[in-house]
């Protein structure tokens, strides 16, 4: 279970912990670009067709001044705010660098949340070109622009890269060991980063395997009973190989009792004929 302390965490009305990654800020600022870029063609369009118009005699210079507020409103506000709105926090931008815009407690955003970042973005983003929405992204911990601050929003990575981790068993040497340890509490994140040392345990020299693997063997030692008397890598070796395998045996015993309702579940009672 994960730490509720940990302030990069997702904490639900529930209180549940959710470790979700929220998208960096190199990766929001190519985004906005390409929503920038996108607004500007779509004014840049609208305008052109616009002047087209008045040079043609169409509309008169008044008209013309008003549709060129309405333009630029359109473009600026209306657009981003339809967009979102319907594609529930995405965007040209969001998709290109695979993230979307969601609640601070992790829902879905709606006509508010994006009306509310759509106007802000006027300011911070086209006013500005950019200015506001870069020092408030940089000062803040997930990344979020002004708009996000006052709509609660936040924008969430969704394209995280599948890795691919090695397949080890528990040492000989801890069999024993392996019987009766707790590593039930410990925190997925430390899990994860003990998955990866031990993917990477090879190609490291052995000054930093040594130190790497003392300071992560001593994390998870606070969350493993009893703690082993042996080398500090080989202990991180036994703790992820009983926890995948604990987990896997969880899993596997869940379907095998949903396996067993599923007549129950499905059938008829008391023999009941098929229509």
């Amino acid at each position: 279970m994960s730490d509720l302390s940990d302030s990069s965490l997702l904490i639900t009305g529930e209180a549940v912990a959710l470790d979700v990654q929220s998208a960096s800020f190199i990766l929001r600022a190519a985004g906005a670009i390409i929503d920038f870029l996108v607004s500007v063609l779509v004014a840049a369009g609208l305008l052109w067709l616009l002047v087209v118009f008045a040079v043609q005699g169409v509309i008169d210079q008044s008209a013309t001044a008003a549709f060129s507020t309405a333009i630029i409103a359109f473009s600026t506000v209306v657009l981003p705010t339809t967009i979102e709105t319907l594609s529930h926090g995405r965007s040209l931008g969001k998709l290109a660098i695979g993230a979307r815009i969601v609640r601070d407690d992790g829902g879905a955003t709606g006509f508010r949340h994006a009306f509310i970042r759509a106007l802000v973005g006027f300011f911070e983003i086209y006013m500005t070109l950019g200015g506001v929405a870069a020092i408030t992204g940089l000062l803040s911990a997930r990344s979020k622009r002004l708009g996000d601050l006052l709509a609660g929003t936040y924008a969430q990575q969704e394209r995280v890269p599948r890795a691919e981790h090695s397949v080890y068993g528990v040492p000989p040497a801890l069999q024993g060991w392996a019987t009766i340890a707790d590593v039930g509490r410990m925190p997925d994140r430390l899990s994860r980063r003990i998955a990866q040392f031990l993917d990477q345990v090879d190609k490291l020299t052995p000054e930093t395997r040594a130190r790497l693997g003392q300071n992560l063997a001593a994390e998870a030692a606070a969350f493993v009973s009893p703690v082993p008397d042996t080398d500090p890598v080989l202990f991180l070796y036994a703790v992820a190989a009983v926890r995948r395998d604990r987990e896997y045996a969880a899993h596997m015993l869940e379907q095998e009792r949903l396996g067993a309702l599923t007549p129950v579940l499905t059938g008829r009672p008391h023999g009941f004929p098929e229509r």
